[in-house]
């Protein structure tokens, strides 16, 4: 259809019914529009606008950074890349080695080495000790907490229907990822709210919380259901633990992770999709404040910061067709599962 064949048809509408004709364009202004804006501001903040600055969370001046599951992988990341940008950090997770070890990386580091304290604290979080947690939340009560990250995690040990998942392994999946992140946030936020509403020059109105969220909380993944639920969690969790702190300026965000190169996610070799656990971290705290791929899609709390994850996240919720990426997601797992399988007969055979 030519252009003045297209002006003639619409024109032949317009007069024939005004009133719908009206509507009918309107409600196509309106979606191109909004289109628009979402796609603008998904590659904003995704590409151009950096996040806040860590100095105001208290970098460099003291303040301390919480990190759970910080003895490898994405938690260890943290450790170490908070303690450069200047916090002192207090690294919890239950291997005593491996937290030694990366507190000693921080402590010989030429970046860090003099400048920040590195403390561990030691806690299983699967066997959810009541004593353990009253430990870490004395420990923390007498430290200037500018940042948390709830990073301890788990997953499980490979796809499976729900209905032949061990119960250990469902029970160990929801107190790690669940309870962990409610009582560890609960023993770190009463003293953020309280240092934000002392009066007088000392004053600092700052405070954030990362929980780290998975693809696996936005769109459901079967054969890691318990796993895809505890996530799912933390996305609701996030939204409304941030509008309850919004008015003490502190900040809390859901991180929407898909796959990182680290232990957990079996994953060796990184890709284009698939960062390694520095450069996701990286990304993740230039992004803070900002919600990237997870821009307008009603997800308040959420952010998706590494860029090849936001589009995907942007495409996903674009699109809007969740049970098609259901079902491309259960072909996945299935795939995963069988090749999880024939490693382990390779194994067997072997001894």
């Amino acid at each position: 259809m030519s252009a003045t064949c297209l002006r003639t048809w619409l024109s032949e509408r317009a007069t024939a019914c005004p009133w719908t004709f009206c509507l009918v364009f309107s409600v196509g202004v309106f979606t191109v529009a909004r289109f628009l804006l979402k796609t603008s501001l998904v590659l904003a903040q995704t590409f151009v606008l950096p996040g806040k600055n860590l100095k105001k969370f208290g970098a460099t001046k003291g303040a301390w950074a919480v990190i759970t599951g910080a003895s490898d992988g994405i938690g260890k990341e943290f450790a170490l890349q908070l303690a450069a940008a200047g916090f002192n950090t207090l690294l919890v997770a239950r291997n005593e080695a491996a937290l030694n070890s990366v507190a000693a990386e921080i402590g010989m580091s030429s970046k860090t080495a003099g400048k920040v304290e590195a403390r561990i604290q030691l806690v299983d979080f699967a066997k959810n000790d009541p004593s353990a947690l009253n430990a870490l939340k004395s420990v923390v009560s007498g430290l200037d907490v500018g940042i948390l990250v709830n990073n301890v995690g788990k997953s499980h040990t490979m796809p499976s229907y729900f209905v032949e998942t061990a119960e250990q392994e469902i029970e160990d999946i929801v107190t790690i990822n669940v309870n962990a992140t409610l009582r560890v946030t609960h023993a770190v936020l009463p003293g953020m709210i309280q240092r934000n509403t002392n009066e007088g020059a000392e004053c600092r109105k700052r405070g954030l919380i990362l929980n780290i969220g998975s693809f696996a909380g936005q769109v459901a993944s079967p054969m890691l259901s318990t796993y895809s639920g505890t996530k799912a969690f933390l996305t609701t969790f996030t939204s409304a633990l941030a509008e309850e702190v919004r008015s003490h300026n502190i900040i809390v965000q859901n991180l929407n992770t898909y796959f990182v190169a680290t232990k957990m996610s079996k994953i060796k070799k990184s890709s284009m999709l698939v960062p390694t656990a520095a450069t996701y971290v990286r990304s993740a705290l230039s992004k803070v404040g900002l919600s990237c791929g997870a821009a307008l899609t009603d997800r308040p709390g959420t952010t998706t910061p590494f860029w090849s994850h936001a589009l995907v996240d942007y495409v996903i919720h674009l699109v809007g067709w969740k049970s098609l990426f259901i079902s491309q997601s259960h072909k996945i797992m299935k795939d995963k599962r069988r090749r999880a399988l024939r490693k382990l007969e390779r194994e067997a055979k072997q001894q």
